[in-house]
């Protein structure tokens, strides 16, 4: 499926959302290695980083095809994108 510049956007907003989603996690139930969890903490840390490395890949994979389909440099593609779904106000600059 071929991607817009915004579709990457919007999949990078959600693989960074995924990722606080984790970093939360870490902060409320303590590191993962102190394995001081719940069994329901565990189910819910491990499906929360399952569902970000999901979506990092998506997204990885969506900028390596729309950088090839474009002929642009993989490298500025995921940079643009980064800077486009972390710091919109800076993305036209």
């Amino acid at each position: 499926m071929a991607h817009t510049f915004d579709d990457l956007v919007e999949k990078q907003r959600d693989a960074d959302q995924a990722q606080g989603e984790v970093e939360r996690l870490r902060g409320e139930y303590g590191p993962p290695t102190a394995r001081q969890w719940n069994e329901r903490q565990t189910e819910v840390y491990e499906q929360a980083w399952r569902d970000w490395h999901g979506l990092a890949a998506d997204v990885q994979g969506a900028i390596t095809k729309y950088a090839k389909d474009e002929g642009q440099a993989r490298n500025d593609v995921e940079a643009d994108v980064k800077k486009a779904a972390r710091h919109p106000e800076l993305a036209s600059a």
